[in-house]
């Protein structure tokens, strides 16, 4: 096996801060290729911007925490939201097994597609049975207790190759990058170590995908750093932040490499005047908030949904041509940027939470309306979390304590049956076991313990900007 990203230790390393050498940042991560263009980048799309800053010191984020709370007072919510979590999850979860296939996979007759894909794939079930999975383990029903759980696993080890044999996540389609970061971080919950070296397997496999040098794509371009469903075409924030939550989940220091080529990418997504040369940001409202990709010039479903293109190839002649923020992407880039081991004292962090706190609901996914709300839920709880931050002070001075409005805002949403579902359909969001799932996963981030038994060094805490 060629060499894997390091490890993170869980323990007193991982309260220290890392300093990261510039001269050493040129000559590794941010090195120009030595390889020409991979043929599968259509150089004439790309644009060339300007280099963001790494970080000169590295935070370590707070460490994966992979069980819930077994008691309210371990959480900084009120008795009644945690009571009424713990109620929600139970009952999604009997939910999920009754709608279990006998294989052990969920959604399974079901193909659906990454964006710009044209072959739908059935390996998003294995992506789905993963989540499922890590649904059950962080209520400690674990594949060593849980018949449910271990047919989950059973199902995914089978449809990614097992251990020993080849990994492959998704033969037939163009979904791999997703199977693969929902198989780490499934199985990283599940904390079984027999499955380590298919968790190692595939983190080495994440890494691979990344466009950096070894596609021939230099630090300028703006494909850099990012994933994509696979390497069949454009990266975007959606699959990179996943990419992200996997090697996180995994315990993959924030120093790698692959860790460190993202931050480029993430800032190139983020619509911020100070640290994004790309045209599209220089033109745009400076919010701080964060698109679909910035890839071959950019793209935005909020600038869709406005009318303006997803291209944002629908503004009229003679107005600059600028991209919309959204609600789900600003907070996967908000909680990607914490990963990778910025401090909350960055511009890029700063700005990020900014738009948070202008943007503050839990109505619909701002920018987009009711599409991919579910998604959004499930990434805004990962990445407050990540943040340690108990309550968000929006722009008009209110507080929110986000996990008892995280939790009422589900609970209501919850079918009878213990089902959740989206009125729209975009992102597959009509299927019930999915969002039962991002459901579920997002309860559970609500109520893990907010202080970890693990010693951490906490961010400075996000006060609102005057």
């Amino acid at each position: 096996m060629n060499k894997l990203p390091c490890l993170l230790t869980i323990g007193l390393a991982s309260i220290c801060f890392a300093a990261f050498d510039d001269g050493a940042i040129k000559q590794g991560p941010l090195a120009e290729p030595t390889v020409p263009l991979d043929a599968r980048v259509a150089k004439a799309k790309v644009t060339e911007q300007n280099l963001p800053a790494l970080p000169s010191v590295i935070v370590q984020p707070l460490p994966a925490i992979h069980r819930i709370s077994i008691e309210a007072k371990e959480v900084p919510c009120s008795a009644k939201s945690w009571a009424d979590a713990r109620r929600a999850i139970d009952l999604g979860l009997a939910r999920l097994r009754s709608t279990q296939d006998p294989s052990g996979g969920w959604m399974i007759e079901k193909p659906a597609v990454g964006t710009d894909q044209k072959k739908p794939s059935s390996a998003a079930a294995t992506a789905v049975t993963a989540l499922g999975m890590k649904a059950f383990a962080q209520t400690d029903k674990t594949p060593a207790n849980d018949p449910s759980a271990k047919k989950a696993r059973d199902f995914v080890r089978e449809r990614v190759g097992g251990i020993g044999t080849q990994f492959n996540p998704d033969s037939e389609g163009g979904l791999a990058n997703y199977v693969a970061c929902a198989v780490t971080s499934g199985l990283a919950a599940v904390d079984d170590p027999s499955d380590r070296p298919l968790i190692e397997i595939s983190v080495e496999w994440l890494t691979k995908q990344q466009w950096d040098q070894s596609e021939g794509v230099s630090p300028r371009m703006d494909w850099f750093g990012g994933s994509g469903y696979g390497k069949w075409g454009r990266p975007d924030l959606s699959n990179t932040q996943l990419m992200l939550d996997a090697l996180h989940d995994a315990q993959i220091s924030p120093e790698d490499p692959a860790v460190q080529r993202a931050i480029v990418f993430l800032s190139r997504t983020q619509n911020l005047q100070q640290t994004n040369s790309a045209a599209w940001a220089q033109a745009g409202a400076n919010d701080g908030g964060f698109i679909y990709t910035p890839a071959n010039g950019g793209e935005s479903f909020s600038s869709e949904a406005e009318g303006q293109g997803r291209y944002g190839e629908k503004i009229p002649e003679g107005q600059p041509r600028s991209l919309k923020s959204y609600g789900s992407m600003t907070y996967a880039g908000f909680k990607s940027l914490l990963y990778a081991g910025l401090s909350s004292d960055d511009p890029r962090v700063r700005a990020a939470y900014d738009w948070i706190r202008k943007h503050w609901t839990f109505a619909e996914n701002p920018g987009v309306g009711q599409q991919g709300y579910f998604y959004y839920v499930h990434a805004l709880s990962r990445a407050l979390l990540a943040a340690r931050q108990d309550v968000v002070t929006d722009v008009t001075g209110a507080e929110h304590p986000w996990r008892d409005e995280l939790i009422a805002a589900l609970v209501a949403k919850q079918k009878p049956d213990g089902s959740w579902v989206n009125e729209s359909s975009r992102w597959e969001e009509a299927d019930h076991d999915l969002c039962t799932i991002y459901s579920l996963l997002a309860l559970e981030e609500a109520i893990k313990p907010a202080r970890p038994s693990t010693p951490t060094t906490p961010m400075t805490p996000l006060t609102p900007k005057q």
